[in-house]
């Protein structure tokens, strides 16, 4: 599908993703083919390529263009995994997922941006995505366990009914800590969790209602 933001899609592509090291070849088509002007108001669509995160309302943003490539590419996804999403957001990190997982399970704490997203997703036409409003700390349960889990706001410290809901060898992305924030890999081993921290982000915080 062309469009008209399809060259500068190209162009975030090669110059901020493919250039700071991404190389998932699945990434980087899915980072090619998302429409992410469609993710962000129309005031913002000029803006929707650049190299930066951007608001999009309630107080949220939609990720800098190389975080999400970067989160999505630390999960090694082949394309048959179940994957949770905390943190629906835009829905643009939803769609990169999308293209790739078999399933993606998305929880948004904000029903104003989960219906939103929603509406963007279904007209874009994915019929593997699920959506769930209410509090991502405690994760979606009913579906566990999953592949891989993507957090997209940052908590203190990582939850641990997230950690529960990892299959063995699953492994979740998650920004970490408040004044300074990392982005941290936990890989789930039969009897214990490792934990890599990767490179500090800046994330909103991860709010929860319990």
């Amino acid at each position: 599908m062309q469009d008209e933001f399809s060259r500068e899609r190209d162009k975030m592509v090669e110059e901020q993703i493919a250039a700071r090291g991404v190389t998932d070849p699945k990434v980087l088509a899915a980072m090619g083919k998302v429409p992410r002007h469609l993710f962000v108001s129309e005031a913002m669509k000029a803006y929707a390529y650049q190299d930066e995160p951007l608001p999009i309302g309630e107080g949220q943003t939609i990720s800098q263009p190389y975080i999400v490539a970067y989160m999505t590419e630390v999960l090694g996804l082949q394309g048959g995994e179940k994957v949770l999403e905390v943190g629906t957001g835009s829905g643009y990190q939803t769609a990169v997922l999308a293209e790739i997982a078999r399933d993606v399970y998305t929880i948004e704490l904000v029903e104003f941006l989960s219906l939103k997203a929603q509406e963007v997703l279904g007209g874009l036409g994915y019929p593997n995505i699920r959506f769930k409003i209410g509090d991502g700390t405690t994760g979606w349960k009913d579906d566990a366990p999953y592949d891989a889990i993507v957090v997209t706001a940052a908590p203190g410290s990582v939850p641990k009914a997230l950690r529960d809901q990892l299959k063995i060898s699953g492994r979740m992305i998650i920004p970490v800590g408040v004044e300074f924030q990392e982005l941290v890999l936990v890989v789930r081993e039969p009897q214990t969790f490792k934990e890599k921290r990767l490179l500090p982000v800046r994330f909103v915080p991860l709010v929860s209602i319990h």
